[in-house]
């Protein structure tokens, strides 16, 4: 088998140290300065948090307050579909709800929150039903729209259908991520559409991740 990229910079790193050890130079600073340029350019592999989507059918269902959908029209639709197809090929879950056609029960069967959540996975015959509660996103902080400053904040939890308690929750993690990673960028730097899409792909990204293994850059952005 054909040793990998950092088996092969890590190899190079000890015999330069070597070589350079009698000359009197810091084997220590040579060999954390390559690790170092290694890690600021590579990726390294993350473990999935809740591993019981495998061999399991679920839905996703995002939920957020009616001035977060009328200020972002097409955004749960958006989170929902791209949530749920990271999963369906990412994660071994035998199955999923098409998110077209769980947002169309949910429009027409508004009393779906007033009900317990394991009613909904029951009618939706899933075993795993992922609730994401977005209780935050914002392209810019209040009272100034001159400035960029995204926000977006959830929890992500997780019922299981075919357990003794399906209403309680399995697992929870809070999710919160930004964008622009830097102050100072108004609408002349970054259109509204720009920030809002690299914002809700972070989102995404955090969401999903959390049920398979995945890479992730040694230095995230968020």
């Amino acid at each position: 088998m054909r040793p990998t990229i950092g088996a092969r910079l890590m190899a190079s790193a000890v015999i330069v140290a070597a070589a350079l050890s009698g000359a009197g130079c810091s084997i220590g600073a040579i060999v954390g300065g390559m690790v170092e340029s290694y890690k600021q350019s590579s990726t390294h592999p993350i473990a999935a948090q809740y591993t019981g989507l495998e061999g399991k059918s679920f839905a996703v269902v995002v939920s957020a307050d009616r001035v977060i959908e009328a200020s972002h029209p097409g955004l749960i639709a958006h989170l929902t579909g791209s949530i749920t197809e990271s999963l369906r090929y990412n994660s071994g879950a035998s199955g999923r709800i098409p998110a077209d056609d769980l947002l169309n029960y949910l429009l027409q069967h508004p009393e779906w929150v007033a009900r317990p959540i394991s009613d909904l996975a029951a009618t939706l015959r899933v075993d795993r039903l992922i609730y994401i509660d977005l209780y935050e996103y914002t392209l810019h902080e209040p009272g100034n729209s001159y400035l960029w400053a995204g926000s977006a904040s959830g929890t992500v939890s997780v019922i299981e259908a075919d357990s003794s308690y399906p209403d309680e929750f399995v697992y929870q993690a809070p999710i919160s991520v930004q964008y622009p990673d830097k102050m100072g960028f108004g609408p002349a730097e970054l259109s509204k559409q720009q920030v809002s899409s690299v914002l809700a792909k972070r989102f995404i990204d955090r969401s999903s991740w959390l049920f398979y293994e995945h890479e992730e850059a040694y230095y995230m952005d968020y």
